[in-house]
């Protein structure tokens, strides 16, 4: 360091290396928005506004699915984001919405109904640490094609379709609730199985396919906005066939 001119020394001005950019905090507050939207919707689940509570859901899994890329595409991703996503994750998709369905279905039940809430939490916390651990070594499930099990969003969106019906149908129960006990122990033990599911993030669009790509997308897109409830209600049965007919490929090819 020169001296100046009074003779005293000139401490350099570069900022520190720990500064960071408004920009590159954007993920991170993405995922706290998640987070304050998850608890928001348990919060409204006990107070009996299940529709608003599974809006706060719907949103969470639309931020999740913003603060990843965003960070990666700022080169703001880190150590600390990565944990405080995957602490988000059980959260609004593990433990949001088991208490929403126990809530809205399942308190009649008593301990059967709370049991299936917590074999789900369980399973989605397991499957969130396998994933995490995956993620880490060589053989990772969630850069393939297809990922080892249900992912979590996927398994808290698929937990609440019986509640995608009832809203579609004027707020009537279509299931005992002993059957929506059963399919939360279900969705849950999905997630942690072994059963290959597709990954859209390898998925590629040939040049010749994407404008029906962007229509079918675009008719998608409207349903959702009209028709909420029926539309993520077909949406979650489509994705069940898909799983399923994954899970007969795969055995069929595994006996030839």
């Amino acid at each position: 360091m020169a001296p100046d001119k009074g003779g005293m020394m000139q401490v350099p001005t570069e900022k520190s290396k720990a500064d960071f950019a408004l920009l590159q905090l954007l993920p991170n507050m993405l995922t706290i928005a998640a987070i304050c939207a998850g608890l928001t919707a348990i919060r409204f689940g006990v107070q009996g506004n299940y529709l608003h509570a599974v809006q706060l859901i719907l949103v969470a899994s639309v931020l999740d699915g913003l603060d990843g890329r965003l960070a990666r595409l700022l080169g703001a991703d880190s150590k600390m984001g990565a944990e405080l996503d995957s602490l988000a994750d059980f959260l609004k998709f593990g433990v949001a919405p088991a208490l929403i369905v126990y809530f809205w279905a399942l308190q009649d039940l008593r301990g059967a109904g709370w049991i299936a809430a917590l074999v789900f939490s369980v399973c989605c916390v397991v499957r969130l640490a396998r994933f995490n651990v995956a993620g880490k070594s060589e053989d990772s499930d969630g850069t393939g094609a297809y990922f080892v099990g249900v992912p979590a969003p996927a398994g808290a969106l698929l937990v609440m379709l019986p509640m995608y019906l009832s809203f579609a149908f004027d707020d009537v129960q279509l299931l005992p609730a002993m059957v929506i006990s059963g399919y939360v122990v279900v969705i849950g033990l999905l997630m942690i199985s072994n059963i290959p599911t597709w990954s859209f993030k390898t998925t590629r669009i040939s040049r010749g396919n994407v404008k029906y790509f962007l229509v079918g997308f675009a008719f998608v897109a409207a349903a959702v906005w009209t028709f909420a409830w029926i539309t993520l209600s077909v949406v979650c049965f489509v994705y069940a066939g898909m799983v399923v007919k994954t899970l007969l490929t795969s055995r069929k090819s595994a006996r030839t």
